[in-house]
Parts: C-alpha cells; sequence; structure tokens
C-alpha cells in the first residue's frame, strides 16, 4: 500500500515523498542537470557540505563531512549547533556506481535505515529516487517526523545549486 506523505506540488522540479508500507521511504525530484553534475553534488564533500544542511535549521551547521565515496568506503558527517556539543552520522558505502547510484548504510543506532540513490539520465536532466529502508515500523514513524522530513527542503537548495 502506498502513502503519500508530502508533495511540493505546482512547483516545476517538485519532490515527491512516499511511503511504501510499513518501512519503506521513496522520495524523488527531477533537476535540470544531468546526472554526472548531479552525482558529484552527492559525492563530493566540498558540494555535499553546501546543501544537506536545510536553511529552516538555523544556528545547525555541518562541522565535518569525510566521504570515501566507493564501494567499501565509509563516511561521517558531523553537525554542531554553535556549542561543543555535536551529533555524529556515519556508516559505510555499500555500492557505488558513478553518475549511475550510490547505496550506503546509516549506523549510528540500532534502528539505521539503508539508503539507496539513484541518478536516471532523462534526456540531459536527471531523475533522483532516493530510497531508505528501515528495519522496523517505529524507526520508519519517528524519520517521518525528523530527518525524512527535511528532504524537500534539501533536494531544493540542491536544486538551487546546480
Amino acid at each position: 500500500m502506498n502513502q503519500q506523505v508530502n508533495s511540493a506540488a505546482g512547483a516545476q522540479n517538485s519532490t515527491s515523498v512516499e511511503r511504501r508500507g510499513d518501512r519503506e521511504l521513496v522520495v524523488t525530484r527531477t533537476f535540470n542537470a544531468p546526472p554526472s553534475t548531479v552525482y558529484r553534488a552527492w559525492s563530493q564533500p566540498e558540494l555535499f557540505q553546501r546543501w544537506w544542511v536545510p536553511k529552516s535549521a538555523s544556528g545547525v551547521s555541518l562541522v565535518s563531512c569525510d566521504m570515501d565515496v566507493r564501494t567499501g568506503g565509509k563516511y561521517r558527517l558531523e553537525f554542531g549547533a554553535g556549542g561543543s556539543d555535536t551529533m555524529a552520522f556515519y556508516g559505510k558505502y555499500l555500492e557505488v556506481v558513478p553518475n549511475e547510484r550510490i547505496v550506503w548504510t546509516n549506523d549510528e543506532g540500532e534502528e539505521g535505515a539503508v539508503t539507496t540513490v539513484t541518478f536516471e539520465d532523462q534526456g540531459g536532466k536527471t531523475r533522483l529516487n532516493f530510497h531508505e529502508v528501515y528495519p522496523s515500523k517505529e524507526a520508519l514513524e519517528e524519520a517521518l517526523h525528523g530527518s525524512a522530513a527535511a528532504l524537500p527542503e534539501q533536494l531544493e537548495q540542491l536544486d538551487e545549486l546546480l
């Protein structure tokens, strides 16, 4: 059963956020850039840092961004809010096919998801598919009220960067 969660309808490149079943989230958006360009924004730390943190999360910054985007590589993103306390998100890349696909784990907690991002060529544009599978219904619910809720804004920022 598919359930539409959020959609920025009316926008030229709207973001569709869809819940599939009890454990899956699918987010899609088309960008006016070729897959190689969109892939670079997801795989090069200096570009990733420019769009990943939602502007609405005032005071939050990505203080550290280590990404070894290759099959078997690891990543670690550390966020801060001005004080000395930071929060880290980390995992490993299970599969990387340049300009086509990135699959990674979210290992910071027991309820971490596996994320797959694909970059489909649409005649010079890119259809991005962001797919997460959570270990439980509860983990998906938590994400829908937390990190996943920011995805439309993050992808809008990526669109502006491109």
